[in-house]
Formats: C-alpha cells, sequence, structure tokens
C-alpha cells in the first residue's frame, strides 16, 4: 500500500530530504488505489501544509507531541504493555514476524516503532497488510482521540490509518476515556514521573518502604495510567495484543 509508506515517513522525525521530496509524495498518491479521491486530497494537503512550514519548527513540534511524555508514544508496546515484562517477550515476536517475511533491523531501531511497523506492511500484499493495521487498530484509535484532543494535525494521519485498516474505529469511540485522562506532558506530571523514578531507584539501594509509600500517594493523581486493554476493544487476536 503506497499510503501506508508515505503516512510512515510522515510520522518518523521530519528532516530535510522530506521537505525536498515531498513533491514526489503527492505525486506517488496518484497511484493509491487502497485512498478514495476525498482521502487522496486530505492527505495531498497535509503534506503541502506540513512541508510549507520551517522544518525546524516542525521538528520541534514533533518532539513535543512524541517524545514527551508516554500518551502519544509512536511506540506501540508502549499503550498495551508499558514497562512489563511483557513488552520484551512482544518485542522478540515482532522481531521474529518481520525477520519471517525477510525484514533484518539495525541495533537502533525498535520493532514497535510505529512508522517502520507502517513500512513493513508496506511491503506484504493488501490483505496481509490490513490484517497488520487490524491488529493495532484499538491502539491507533487511542493515539488519534489524544491528538484530537490537542488539536494536532497529526491526527488526521490516523484517522486516516483507522479508515484503511476497515474495522470501523473511530477516534470518537475513545473520546469519553480520553477525557479522563490527566495530560502527561506537563511540567508538573512530568516532574511527578522524573521523582517516582528516583525513588524507586533509591527504594532498591534500600530507602524505607514507608517513604516509598508516601511518595506514591502524594502522586497517585498526577498522571492517568497510559495503559490500553486491547482485548476488552476488540475481538481481534493479532500479535500486538
Amino acid at each position: 500500500m503506497i499510503a501506508l509508506r508515505v503516512i510512515a515517513r510522515l510520522l518518523d522525525y521530519p528532516d530535510e530530504t522530506l521537505f525536498t521530496h515531498h513533491r514526489e509524495m503527492v505525486e506517488a498518491l496518484e497511484a493509491a488505489s487502497e485512498l478514495n479521491a476525498s482521502q487522496r486530497e486530505r492527505l495531498a494537503g497535509f503534506i503541502a501544509e506540513f512541508c510549507a512550514r520551517p522544518l525546524l519548527d516542525v521538528q520541534a513540534d514533533y518532539c513535543e507531541l512524541f517524545d514527551r511524555g508516554r500518551a502519544t508514544s509512536l511506540l506501540l508496546f508502549e499503550h498495551v504493555h508499558g514497562e512489563s515484562r511483557d513488552r520484551g517477550q512482544a518485542m522478540v515476536d515482532l522481531l521474529e514476524q518481520y525477520r519471517a517475511d525477510g525484514l533484518e533491523l539495525n541495533a537502533k531501531e525498535l520493532p514497535d516503532f510505529l512508522p517502520l511497523y507502517l513500512e513493513y506492511l508496506a511491503s506484504l500484499d493488501s490483505a496481509r497488510a490490513c490484517s497488520g493495521l487490524t491488529d493495532v487498530a484499538p491502539i491507533l484509535a487511542l493515539l488519534a482521540a489524544r491528538l484530537h484532543q490537542r488539536q494536532s494535525r497529526y491526527a488526521q494521519l490516523f484517522d486516516l490509518l483507522l479508515a484503511l485498516s476497515g474495522v470501523g474505529l473511530a477516534a470518537d469511540d475513545l473520546s469519553p476515556q480520553i477525557n479522563k485522562e490527566s495530560r502527561d506532558d506537563t511540567p508538573a506530571a512530568l516532574d511527578a514521573v522524573w521523582e517516582e523514578e528516583q525513588i524507586k531507584f533509591l527504594g532498591e539501594q534500600g530507602c524505607a518502604s514507608a517513604q516509598q509509600a508516601a511518595h506514591q500517594r502524594r502522586f497517585a493523581d498526577a498522571v492517568v495510567p497510559q495503559y490500553l486493554n486491547v482485548a476488552e476493544m476488540t475481538t481481534s487476536t493479532g500479535r500486538l495484543s
């Protein structure tokens, strides 16, 4: 799917190459039969508006949105497993899936990075690509809802991915859940997370449990847990659930 390859590039860290060749991306969409005319127009419009801004501004916005806090992380397993041990096994399983289809990653690439996963799906036939999107549709909907809440242009890309998945799941379906969440990218929330990590480290070195418990009570409501129960949202038993 050409659209998956284009969206993958747009969700990766923006660089000079992207801006230089953005018109070629728009031209490539003319052959994207998986999109209807309206969807092609929307995606082309996103690219034009995206690349009309100064590159440094776009890069700063990207880091602010995707690298600050966990709620909008582009690491898929962050939204399913968090820091649990299951995340490691899920990484191994996904790597094996890639290798079975002839994709080898270098040491710097995490297998659950969404742009990489979309690149992988784009290399498959349409049926398998759609199945791969179905597997992660609940995560895509979660991210879409959070990005809409933050009035980010990137939400349009996730809406398109959901449409391509064909599962009938949309960002609006998760709006009630998202509206109850605390933002995890505010200075107070980020400080709370940092202090909690410090307490955990000291606790491992012999810090009194009472001190740790007091700290956890203090920050219990600072950040709502950002994890997703995929099993409750879909009957799919995809590899990423």
